[in-house]
């Protein structure tokens, strides 16, 4: 491979892995959601799960990066592969593979010491947001309000949290997420509800109290849940002023 080599991001968490790793100016191709800082100069080839494999060969990359953390995006994987194109599939379904996978893809690139330096500083940094409360508090992330969809057992979230000092309310629920009834949300016993809505132009917290089950809710911003990446420190923070805030120690 060329060096610097020439990426493609298909996905927001891998552009964002990217960028801390200072390859943002190796990207030539990426998906229309990703908004890591040094992306101008690369070419849009589409949402993440309609990529225009036609424009994204047309940019020669060396690397593309895809992610199974997007549901669906096998098929466009297969697109790509189809095309000749040179993929590295990523599916994280906790921290530890997330760090990993930022691991991985510095050794791919030829970042090496960047991977594991960034991997290190994330993992410590989530190490200090631990909190330990009397009864570890149960935490509902949901991810779309109609139907209502969330984080269940196999998401990072649940590993996310756990490391907070919290746990998943859906954590006995299998996959990666899943619709929920409000009967099932309001079983699930949350403490805490967090509104973190994927590819939603405007988070409204308010139209998840309006329910009425009385559970506090915090708004966060899927770029800091929904993205198994450098960013999810983000969402870890936020979420750890929310619980402090609402959860006796």
């Amino acid at each position: 491979m060329p060096h610097p080599p020439r990426l493609a991001s298909l996905v927001a968490s891998n552009s964002d892995i990217l960028a801390a790793l200072g390859a943002a100016p190796w990207i030539v191709a990426v998906d229309n959601h990703s908004d890591a800082p040094g992306l101008e100069s690369a070419v849009r080839v589409g949402p993440d799960l309609d990529i225009d494999v036609a424009v994204l060969a047309a940019t020669r990359p060396d690397l593309v990066l895809a992610s199974l953390s997007v549901p669906g995006q096998e098929r466009v994987v297969q697109g790509v592969q189809d095309a000749g194109l040179g993929v590295l599939i990523l599916d994280p379904v906790s921290v530890q593979d997330t760090l990993a996978d930022i691991r991985s893809i510095g050794h791919a690139i030829g970042l090496s010491r960047q991977g594991e330096d960034v991997a290190r500083a994330l993992d410590a940094e989530l190490d200090a947001l631990h909190t330990t409360f009397p009864v570890p508090p149960r935490v509902l992330v949901e991810w779309w309000p109609r139907p209502i969809i969330a984080a269940t057992r196999d998401s990072w979230v649940t590993d996310l949290l756990a490391r907070l000092g919290a746990v998943n309310a859906l954590a006995d629920r299998a996959g990666r997420s899943s619709p929920l009834t409000l009967a099932e949300v309001w079983a699930a016993r949350p403490d805490l509800i967090v509104c973190s809505w994927c590819g939603a132009k405007k988070l409204r917290p308010e139209v998840i109290e309006a329910r009425g089950l009385g559970v506090p809710v915090v708004a966060i911003h899927e770029s800091g849940l929904g993205r198994p990446g450098p960013r999810l420190l983000d969402g870890a923070r936020q979420l750890h002023a929310a619980l402090r805030a609402s959860v006796p120690t």
